[in-house]
C-alpha cells in the first residue's frame, strides 16, 4: 500500500505547485493592478445602453431547440471527419454504419421541420 501512495506523490507535489503558484499570481494580479474603477468602466457595454429588464427573463423553446439542433449536428460533422479520413481502413462495414448514421439523423431533421420547430412567427 504504502509503494502505492509515493507512485502518486509526484502528481500531489504538481497538484500542490499548481494551486500554490495559481493562488500567488492571483494575489500578485490583485495587488499590482490598481482598484479604482471610473465611470468610463461601470458604463454598459456592447449594446451601448442600460439594461431595461431583467436578465432572467424567459426565452422562447424555439431557442432551445435550435440550440440542440445545431449540437446535434455539429456533432455529426465531428464524427464525419474522422470517418472521411479513415475510409479506407474500414470498409464496407463502415460505410454503412455511416450511412445508417447519416440516414437517421436525416429523419429526425425531416421530423423537426415538419412539425414546424424550425418556423420563426
Amino acid at each position: 500500500m504504502n509503494e502505492l501512495l509515493l507512485e502518486y506523490l509526484p502528481i500531489l507535489i504538481f497538484l500542490g505547485l499548481a494551486t500554490v503558484m495559481a493562488c500567488v499570481m492571483i494575489g500578485a494580479s490583485w495587488i499590482v493592478s490598481p482598484q479604482r474603477p471610473d465611470p468610463e468602466k461601470l458604463s454598459a457595454y456592447e449594446c451601448g445602453f442600460d439594461a431595461f429588464e431583467d436578465a432572467r427573463g424567459r426565452f422562447d423553446v424555439r431557442f432551445y431547440l435550435v440550440s440542440i439542433l445545431f449540437i446535434i449536428f455539429d456533432l455529426e460533422v465531428a464524427f464525419l471527419f474522422p470517418w472521411a479520413v479513415s475510409l479506407s481502413e474500414i470498409g464496407l462495414f463502415g460505410f454503412w454504419s455511416m450511412i445508417i448514421f447519416l440516414g437517421v439523423l436525416t429523419i429526425g431533421f425531416v421530423y423537426e421541420w415538419r412539425k414546424g420547430a424550425l418556423e420563426w412567427e
